[in-house]
């Protein structure tokens, strides 16, 4: 481009890309030629002024320039890539803009396509119908179809001018030669007007409406459906023929032929010999094949049916049971459903036939009629666990509390059953002892109270009792009557008070609450409010004698504190009914309160007391088995209750480590095993019963002792994992150091040495764990220096030459990444500022259509406001013209 002024460089640039030009006068004619002269010359002034723009070019210096050597990115036209940008992002961000709350998609409006209750079959039946209706319509009007235009059902194509008019030109009889037939007559002339009906037959068909090409159609698919079915009947029944007749066809292709001789008909059978075992092969496949195949089962019954067909069965084996009671023939019954009567005893009776047809009396005939324990449920055991109970439902908290009123007012549960005990045997003293070969009945009532259901087991044996209480319940199953939850609801509160008493001593049945157990713990499951309740009630009772008898004493002997065997067994059922493992429960949560106050308030008097203390530690070990929480109260008592067992050389209170309570320590010298007696005997499991009786000796001793170890033992391994182990086992282990271990007997000797050593390596582990505590590690904070950097290599290509090609290669790659992710967050900022740009055009857009549509409306309310005014100002000097006169 030539050097001087920006105009200068204009004229010079056109001139040198023949733009200018001499004018012609305006009277020439234009040409084609001109036009696309005009249209070259456009392009050289869009090139010129592309050129000549020097603020739409940007130049980028170059440090250290290389002739011939062309740089990317040295000359950059920034307007032009900006215009490139905004063109691109119209055409996709744009549309993605606009479109972006549109919604589009294929609908399939094929018939039938979208409704499930249509087949296949009638789906495409359907749509071939309606494919037939279109074509019916559109041929209406076809004139190309020949077989469309008709004149009483003949093409008018093939019909001939002087065809059929009756004038009898083909007609070879003389006789009839130039006259009119007689049919031309009666269908042509006057003669038609009198035709029968015959005559619409012969006329042309009228258009079928689409109820009747629909009934057509419909009509043909049956048809050809039927068709078919007929067909695959007439082959099923072939190939059954065939297969019938083929043992027929083999025999005749076999025959031996009796003229031939004797030595050539042995030959035949020898040859036919191997194909008996191919005829039974045959015979043993169509005996498969025509093999009856198994039938449906019934579908399963619901819990109510089968609830109902239980009651049934029971109320007919009650009935059974009263008419062989009464005598009656419960057998033989007439087909009409008449009982017969029974025979008429004469006086030459000789009562020969007494026994029936089968060699039995009618009564041990009857016992096949009688319901299995199976089907009844059983005798009692502990297979009974509630068919019937075991999905727990939740019901209404407001049950009736009929059968805990009579103790809630009683200070204390021994009392209570004491009272039960005497009731037992005043009607056992009324009746006897229990027939033992009375037949027990099939339907009882629905106990309300604990009274009524001692009357119902008056007559009962002990092992019957499972047996009478899975009978209430089938009897009474809640879907049965509409109050017959409440009545099972009361049941529960019955079957806790039957517990308690079964397990009164002098002679508790361990096997007998076994059996009832799996009974309770399905009524509980079912109605778990109502059984909470009385669990509750039980044991709000049993914290109010503890807590009466600790005003009374704790220290003395008359007075009760600890549990008895009834209320133990309560807190062991309640334990195997409701989850233990809980944080918070209605009746686990008060149970725990309960056994850790018997275990911490209560004083050691006994033997009675230790048992009792033991057994709780036991229940505490069956509740904490999965949770694992800590209770101190387990360890302090079994700690003292082995000061009180043991021989040990610990004299005083003092000197025992930790701060764990002895306040009973050295003052019940009388529990202390007899070392004479006890170095002969070993130690057993504890027999319970006979130690809350009062049975004292030392076996009963050695066996306490033996069990006092084994929990510690336990709890041992259960709280090895508790942060304070140390402090909790170390008291534990200095008790077991001075024992003294020549009085105990041989096998407890080896079971404290067992127990003191593994105590000793938990103690060893625990004490490892324990890390002292530190300050905060951290990266150590360096001196600052303010001595300059100096790199050796100073050139960028230097430095970006690694010698390491993996590191180069990864260098390489991050620089990238670090290029495409500004250039990515340039793009992105360029979007947003489309998009506003956009946003704001719509937005102005909108008030403008907005400010017009206001602008109208004020527009059109003007003059009717200027009319107001105007006459709101003629009645206001209307009414001042008024006031003067």
């Amino acid at each position: 481009m030539p050097k001087g002024s920006q105009l200068s460089q204009l004229k010079s640039a056109l001139s040198h890309a023949g733009v200018t030009k001499p004018q012609q006068g305006s009277k020439r004619k234009r040409s084609k030629k001109e036009d696309v002269d005009k249209e070259r010359r456009a392009a050289k002034l869009r090139e010129i002024q592309q050129k000549m723009n020097l603020f739409d070019v940007q130049v980028t210096k170059v440090k250290h320039g290389v002739g011939g050597r062309k740089i990317k990115g040295a000359v950059g036209r920034p307007a032009q890539s900006k215009q490139a940008g905004i063109q691109q992002r119209t055409k996709t961000l744009l549309k993605e803009h606009q479109d972006k709350d549109r919604s589009g998609g294929i609908f399939d409006r094929r018939f039938g396509e979208n409704d499930p209750t249509m087949t296949p079959e009638e789906r495409m039946l359907e749509r071939f119908t309606r494919e037939r209706q279109r074509e019916s319509k559109g041929a209406w009007f076809n004139l190309e179809e020949e077989d469309e235009l008709t004149h009483y059902g003949q093409s008018l194509s093939k019909l001939d001018d002087y065809d059929n008019i009756g004038l009898g030109l083909d007609n070879g009889d003389e006789e009839d030669a130039g006259q009119i037939d007689s049919r031309t007559v009666q269908k042509v002339h006057f003669g038609g007007f009198e035709s029968d009906e015959d005559d619409d037959e012969e006329g042309p068909e009228r258009k079928k409406t689409k109820p009747e090409v629909m009934a057509e159609v419909i009509a043909k698919s049956k048809e050809h459906k039927y068709l078919r079915q007929m067909q695959q009947e007439k082959d099923e029944d072939l190939r059954h023929q065939l297969d019938q007749d083929l043992e027929s066809m083999r025999s005749l292709l076999y025959t031996v032929d009796t003229e031939r001789p004797a030595d050539e008909a042995k030959l035949n059978a020898a040859v036919e010999a191997p194909n008996v075992q191919d005829r039974e092969y045959d015979k043993a496949v169509r005996e498969l094949a025509f093999e009856q195949r198994a039938k449906p089962k019934d579908r399963t019954k619901t819990e109510e049916e089968l609830a109902l067909e239980e009651k049934q069965a029971l109320e007919r084996a009650e009935r059974k049971r009263q008419r062989r009671m009464q005598g009656e023939d419960t057998d033989s019954e007439s087909e009409n459903g008449r009982r017969k009567r029974l025979r008429q005893i004469g006086g030459d009776d000789l009562e020969d036939d007494f026994y029936g047809e089968d060699g039995f009396g009618p009564g041990l005939q009857e016992q096949a009629d009688e319901p299995d324990e199976g089907e009844d449920g059983g005798s009692g055991g502990e297979g009974e666990d509630g068919e019937e109970g075991l999905e727990g439902e939740d019901e209404e908290e407001d049950s009736e509390e009929d059968g805990a009123d009579a103790e809630s007012e009683a200070e204390d549960s021994g009392s209570a059953e004491g009272d039960d005990n005497e009731l037992v045997q005043k009607r056992k003293g009324k009746t006897g002892k229990p027939n033992a070969g009375k037949e027990l009945p099939y339907t009882f009532p629905c106990p309300e109270s604990y009274e009524e259901f001692l009357d119902i087991l008056e007559d009962v044996e002990g092992e019957d009792v499972p047996t009478v209480v899975h009978r209430i319940r089938t009897f009474h199953h809640p879907s049965l009557a509409e109050d017959n939850k409440f009545k099972l609801q009361r049941l529960t509160g019955v079957l806790i008070d039957y517990i308690l008493h079964i397990m009164t001593p002098p002679s508790p049945r361990f096997n007998l609450l076994s059996a009832l157990i799996p009974h309770l713990f399905a009524l509980s499951k079912t109605y778990p409010t109502a059984a909470a309740q009385h669990f509750v009630e039980k044991l709000v009772l049993m914290q109010k004698n503890l807590r009466l008898g600790l005003s009374r004493g704790a220290t003395k002997p008359d007075v009760k504190t600890w549990p008895s065997l009834p209320e133990l067994m309560l807190l062991r059922t309640a334990g195997l009914i409701w989850s233990a493992s809980d944080l918070n429960h209605p009746v686990i949560g008060p149970a725990r309160l309960l056994m850790a106050s018997y275990l911490g308030l209560c004083r050691v008097r006994d033997l009675c007391d230790i048992c009792s203390g033991l057994f709780i530690c036991t229940l505490w070990l069956q509740f904490e088995d999965y949770s694992k929480r800590f209770v101190p109260e387990v360890v302090t008592f079994l700690a003292n209750t082995l000061l009180h067992l043991s021989p040990h050389k610990i004299t005083d209170v003092a000197s025992l480590p930790g701060s764990f309570p002895s306040p009973d320590f050295g003052m019940r010298s009388e529990l202390r095993l007899d070392t004479r007696e006890a170095r002969k005997l070993s130690f057993g499991t504890a027999d319970l019963p006979a130690i809350l009786l009062g049975t004292r000796d030392e076996q009963m001793k050695v066996d306490l002792l033996g069990t006092c170890l084994a929990l510690l033992e336990r709890f041992a391994d259960q709280y090895k994992s508790l942060d304070g182990f140390l402090e909790l086992y170390s008291p534990v282990q200095f008790i077991f150091a001075q024992l003294d271990m020549n009085r105990l007997p041989g096998m407890l000797r080896d079971r404290v040495a067992t127990i003191s050593s593994v105590l000793s390596k938990l103690l060893k582990f625990s004490k490892q764990q324990r890390v002292p505590l530190s300050l905060q590690m951290h990266k150590p904070i360096p001196i600052p220096s303010y001595v300059p950097k100096f790199e050796e290599r100073s050139s960028n290509y230097l430095r970006n030459r690694d010698p390491d090609h993996e590191r180069n290669e990864a260098a390489k790659l991050r620089r990238q990444v670090k290029q495409e992710k500004k250039g990515a967050i340039r793009e992105l900022r360029k979007d947003a500022r489309f998009l506003a740009a956009v946003k704001q055009k719509e937005q102005q857009e909108k008030d403008r259509v907005y400010n017009e549509r206001l602008k109208k409306a004020h527009t059109s309310i003007e003059p009717e406001r200027a009319e107001e005014k105007a006459m709101l100002r003629e009645k206001a000097k209307e009414k001042r013209r008024a006031g003067r006169r």
